[in-house]
């Protein structure tokens, strides 16, 4: 046992500039989502184990090796969450939220996954979530696609992403497709990673991201979904396509974009960025209608994205430095003692205020400027008499006297 009180390999401790980054993501995601008229919802940071490796898939990589499980005092499973998704299926299931239908929510917070710790990835790390429960129409992929485009923009990254479109089809399209890919993959099996072959058997569909030299080459001649895609799955992708062009969101076709799992369908899509290294994911989503059935749910047409906190908070420009309205300098012990009346004031009438707790004149002074204050408000014994305080603008050292319950609207 390690004697060192240090931080758990992978996560992270977040303070001055990082702290400010992720706040500024945070705070945009909460303005953005009330323009979309999305209702933000809190689910448990743990589940029951089932939860997670019935709507993840038994097969994949974030249950099989990533997902932090463990067994509680009363003998139970449960699992720290490794995404959002699956919780706030499982709270629309068992709080019966059917009633409410179509939902559009969104949530954010940290998120787990025991996972090799690398540049903007993290084993404790923070998403934020959007989801449209209980919508059958393609209009709900645009709105949830032009959602997020938006806050990409309040965020400053125009030009930093570029969204990747695809469609896996209705179930039909996809199945045909996915026995085309079988038998394609299966001729040349000699050929593929023992990653890929391994997915063959149990999740075809991944192979197409494959980041094996090999098996790209093999990807390149796979069959394409559009070759089997029914008359009904085409239109659905039409409309979703025009949606977008109306709504101004620019996108790029991307066939090899797919998720493995059987309860998605239609619209899958990813914001990618080159500006983090190697090209990342910085938000990624799509249509996910077999889910709710797959956890025992009523059949329940669902879209949504999950992005990065901490990724999309590398790529902000450094946010400025966060500054305050006023300085409060008291100056002898009755100042001091009318020092906390006066920050109450401000502070009540929405101004920003700090008090220097020690020191002479001249350092509480500094640490007005230090903390980026417009005003310094200085208390002294002539001012009590009066009844009022010295105002000090610290950009131009311009000074005036304000009567003391008049100082919350001169400072404004």
């Amino acid at each position: 046992m390690s004697s060192k009180i240090q931080a758990v390999r992978g996560t992270q401790d977040m303070v001055g500039e990082d702290a400010a980054r992720f706040d500024a993501v945070v705070e945009t995601f909460t303005r953005v989502r009330r323009l979309y008229g999305f209702r933000p919802v809190q689910v448990p940071v743990f589940e029951f184990t089932g939860v997670f490796a019935r709507s993840l898939g038994e097969t994949t990589d974030v249950v099989s090796k990533e997902m932090y499980t463990f067994e509680d005092r009363g003998g139970e499973s449960l699992t720290l969450r490794p995404e959002f998704t699956a919780g706030i299926a499982r709270a629309y299931i068992s709080n019966g939220w059917q009633q409410h239908a179509p939902m559009k929510l969104s949530a954010w917070g940290p998120a787990f996954r025991y996972e090799r710790p690398q540049k903007g990835r993290f084993r404790q790390f923070h998403q934020l979530d959007a989801e449209i429960l209980g919508s059958g129409e393609p209009a709900a992929d645009v709105e949830i696609i032009a959602f997020a485009q938006h806050l990409l923009d309040e965020l400053g990254l125009q030009g930093k992403t570029v969204l990747n479109l695809n469609t896996l089809g209705d179930p039909e399209t996809r199945a045909a497709w996915q026995a085309a890919l079988i038998a394609h993959f299966s001729a040349h099996r000699d050929a593929l990673s023992a990653e890929s072959r391994d997915r063959l058997e149990k999740n075809p569909l991944r192979i197409l991201d494959s980041k094996d030299a090999a098996d790209k080459a093999l990807v390149a001649d796979a069959p394409r979904i559009d070759a089997y895609m029914s008359a009904e799955a085409g239109a659905w992708f039409d409309a979703v396509r025009k949606g977008l062009d109306a709504a101004g969101v620019a996108y790029q076709r991307n066939e090899a974009l797919v998720r493995g799992l059987d309860y998605y369908r239609h619209t899958t899509f990813e914001f990618i960025t080159d500006h983090l290294g190697a090209q990342g994911t910085v938000l990624g989503g799509g249509r996910y209608d077999g889910l709710m059935e797959a956890l025992g749910g009523p059949a329940t047409p669902c879209v949504g994205w999950a992005a990065g906190i901490e990724r999309l908070a590398m790529l902000l420009d450094a946010p400025a430095a966060e500054t305050i309205d006023a300085a409060v300098v008291p100056m002898g012990e009755a100042a001091e003692a009318r020092a906390f009346e006066v920050l109450q004031a401000l502070r009540r009438a929405g101004l920003s205020a700090e008090q220097a707790w020690r020191g002479n004149m001249k350092k509480r002074m500094q640490k007005a400027d230090a903390a980026g204050a417009r005003y310094a408000v200085i208390i002294g014994d002539d001012e009590l008499a009066a009844g009022e305080v010295t105002v000090k603008r610290l950009a131009t050292g311009e000074q005036w006297r304000v009567a003391l319950d008049a100082l919350p609207e001169a400072l404004r």
